[in-house]
């Protein structure tokens, strides 16, 4: 055990503490789950198109004994037919279409006859901040065909609630949580700790995973009237939602981001206010290069739907990257004010107090962003960007260290423990720093003049 002598303790393990508590909270809430989740009840979903090939994949929950499939309205566009895998390798296709809510992204599906398993249904209004979750999935990557048909890996991931909040829609809200949903966990089952489903995995993204509450869909669970899949596709052709799938699908699947632009603007023809158009035609134009049409683009959404807080804090990068840090500010405090436990946003503040010279606030924000998310690589780069700026060069270099095995790679983090090595008379370490920004940017003449001066006998 090392003793700490100094009266103030380390930021870092401050943060290390708080860390440490939220894995242990989250660690007992797995350990005192009574028995196994119910692993028959979770199902994997392959989609045919048109042409019979397959479409795509997803996850899907079995609520009633009756066959009834809980999933993600989205996984469904433009399929012509749907297989429902068990986990034991039976395929039982989907007979038809219960219920659908476009807005919601959430459709209820009925298979063929038979008595089936299912997963129990929570209260999704009675999640509070921190409470445990897990997501179960067939992710998209360990999705094989087999001599008989498709087989997949049932995956469970585990982590805590963020928060309920709003995102595009002001009717409604998302369970935000920590829990990571693979691609091809959407439609799949978000469970408390007692194996309850009090959510469907809807959005996956970097400290961005989107759940609908369970509490949502229980209206229609005694829905009735089946509709084909061809009569789902016949009411498809006119909705700016399908078209939007579409879209979001040739964005962030194809990565084609002209043909998702063409998508976006067809689905804006049919509601020029439809913000997740206006969203994601933000994110097409940034991948293209055009900074001033994404701007554009997140102002019109911010125009609709003031509070959104993924657009208000991708908006502020923006910003930042055009040296707007004063605008960029405001805009991630405003997506802070929505959502308090937004971690992107709390490490992009962070960010931008550095760069106008707000050290400690700067410091607080990211502790708070690493405490939610240990794992936020680029938190402890901006970590070490502050305590650097405050010539608190040890503690610089434990944050930079953390953000290096986390998979940071950037110049300007070797340039800073280069600085800290010369400081300190460690050359071998300095050297190698240098060594590791030619590796990066073989051209930099600066660092080969100083690995020269430093290899000097």
């Amino acid at each position: 055990m090392t003793l700490l002598h100094n009266k103030n303790l380390s930021v870092l393990v401050a943060v290390q503490a708080t860390v440490l508590l939220l894995i242990l909270l989250v660690g007992l809430a797995g350990v005192s789950l009574a028995y196994e989740v119910n692993k028959n009840a979770v199902v994997l979903l392959i989609t045919k198109g048109a042409d019979g090939k397959d479409l795509a994949t997803g996850t899907a929950s079995v609520i009633k004994p009756d066959g009834t499939l809980l999933t993600n309205y989205h996984v469904l566009v433009d399929a012509v037919s749907v297989d429902a895998i068990f986990a034991d390798g039976t395929v039982v296709p989907v007979k038809g279409i219960l219920k659908v809510d476009r807005q919601k992204d959430f459709s209820l599906l009925k298979l063929g006859g038979g008595i089936y398993s299912t997963l129990e249904l929570g209260d999704s209004d009675q999640l509070g901040v921190f409470d445990y979750v897990a997501a179960l999935g067939y992710p998209s990557r360990s999705v094989q065909k087999g001599p008989d048909s498709w087989q997949g890996l049932l995956l469970r991931s585990h982590g805590f609630v963020l928060g309920t909040h709003r995102q595009a829609y002001p009717d409604f809200s998302f369970i935000y949580a920590t829990t990571p949903f693979s691609p091809g966990f959407s439609g799949g089952p978000l469970i408390d700790k007692d194996n309850k489903v009090v959510g469907v995995a809807t959005l996956e993204g970097q400290s961005i995973n989107l759940a609908l509450p369970i509490n949502h869909v229980k209206p229609f669970l005694d829905e009735s009237r089946l509709i084909t899949f061809d009569e789902l596709r016949e009411q498809d052709k006119t909705s700016m939602e399908a078209i939007y799938y579409r879209g979001n699908f040739a964005l962030y699947g194809l990565d084609d981001p002209e043909k998702a632009i063409g998508l976006f603007r067809q689905a804006l023809s049919l509601d020029p206010d439809f913000a997740l158009a206006h969203y994601d035609m933000a994110v097409a134009y940034r991948k293209q290069g055009k900074l001033d049409l994404c701007i554009a683009e997140y102002e019109k959404v911010l125009a609709i739907r003031p509070g959104f807080p993924s657009a208000l804090s991708n908006l502020g990068g923006q910003y930042f990257r055009q040296g707007k840090t004063e605008k960029a500010a405001e805009l991630f405090r405003k997506a802070i004010d929505v959502y308090p436990n937004f971690i992107q946003a709390l490490s992009n503040l962070g960010a931008t107090l550095n760069k106008l010279g707000q050290t400690d606030a700067a410091v607080s924000h990211l502790e708070k962003a690493l405490a939610l998310n240990p794992e936020f690589a680029v938190s402890y780069y901006n970590l070490g960007n502050s305590f650097f700026a405050a010539k608190r060069f040890g503690m610089a270099r434990e944050a930079y260290d953390a953000a290096v095995k986390q998979g940071i790679d950037f110049l300007s983090l070797h340039w800073k423990l280069f600085e800290i090595n010369k400081m300190e008379g460690k050359n071998k370490e300095a050297l190698a720093e240098l060594r590791t920004i030619l590796r990066l940017d073989p051209q930099n003449e600066s660092a080969r003049q100083k690995l020269a001066e430093l290899e000097k006998p």
